[in-house]
């Protein structure tokens, strides 16, 4: 039986008036989380402040294909609570052609998940319990979640015929600042800064001004999840991305371009440094001791 198709239109004066109810559960859910905080433990507060911003964004570019877009009722639940990314517009495409995933690609989407378990219940066991041995556990989470699971995801949704990129695509071969936030590192959580908040302040303030302001909002959202539940180390999550953006702004400056800052092997090199040498700052010890370290202690990866 043929499914029902959801034909997702509105017009545009009752789109402008009905604008707010793209904003109201990122609005709402976020000042309710953060209002209830105090009834549950640090890590649980990670836990819920990231679900609820995830799920905020996650209802906005829903609602925001409102201009036009045929789908499936299935397709719309697929994309709003069984896959990860933003892209909303390509998820529901029924004309975007899809290539059929590799062996290959499943072989290392398994590898990636089983790695980054054993990390987490294994490796991290033997640094003992405290800084190292979370710090191993978080690279372990972000192997097993963002590289394993969710690639496993965008496996099956390709699969299926449906246009779900993988959210990570190699990050460690990014060439440039540019190249790593803007094609390989999250997907889901580029296409939130930059397609909503860079591309509207670029028209507004022009794209210096606007990199800087869409990195320091990133800065921000990080504060709510990292931050707010450890209790301390407030600023330092913005003080990272605004790094980040300070960055991108050298590699497309005359400085940068005499130095080869965006691509090539300077530019790979000055990326690497840029991303990974201030990342205590992104991930504070405070955080890392009084969220991340007793999150591994409940499931088990940590005694």
């Amino acid at each position: 039986m043929k499914e029902t198709v959801l034909h997702i239109k509105r017009s545009a004066a009752p789109l402008c008036d009905q604008r707010w109810i793209g904003w109201a559960p990122l609005v709402v859910l976020t000042t309710v989380a953060v209002y209830v905080r105090r009834y549950f433990l640090p890590w649980e507060q990670m836990w819920i402040l990231s679900i609820v911003v995830f799920v905020g964004f996650k209802w906005w570019t829903w609602w925001r294909v409102s201009d036009g877009v045929n789908t499936t009722y299935s397709r719309s639940i697929a994309y709003l609570f069984l896959w990860p990314g933003m892209d909303s517009r390509r998820f529901f495409s029924l004309k975007e052609r899809v290539e059929w995933p590799r062996f290959v690609s499943w072989f290392w989407a398994f590898t990636k998940t089983a790695f980054g378990a054993l990390l987490i219940w294994g490796v991290a066991r033997w640094a003992g319990n405290g800084l190292l041995a979370a710090w191993i556990g978080m690279v372990g989470f972000i192997f097993l979640l963002h590289f394993g699971l969710f690639d496993l995801l965008s496996l099956f949704w390709r699969r299926n015929g449906v246009c779900a990129p993988p959210l990570m695509n190699c990050p460690i071969a990014a060439v440039s600042m540019s190249d790593f936030w803007g094609r390989r590192w999250n997907s889901g959580f580029r296409d939130i800064v930059f397609g909503l908040m860079f591309l509207r302040l670029a028209k507004r303030v022009g794209t210096t001004a606007a990199t800087i302001a869409t990195f320091v909002i990133s800065g921000l959202i990080h504060e709510l999840v990292i931050t707010i539940p450890a209790g301390a180390g407030y600023g330092l999550p913005t003080f990272y991305f605004t790094i980040q953006g300070v960055g991108m702004l050298l590699e497309h400056s005359p400085i940068g371009a005499k130095f080869g800052l965006a691509g090539g092997l300077r530019g790979h090199l000055f990326t690497l440094c840029v991303v990974t040498l201030p990342i205590f700052a992104l991930f504070p010890p405070v955080f890392v001791l009084r969220v991340m370290l007793p999150f591994f202690q409940v499931i088990q990866a940590l005694p």
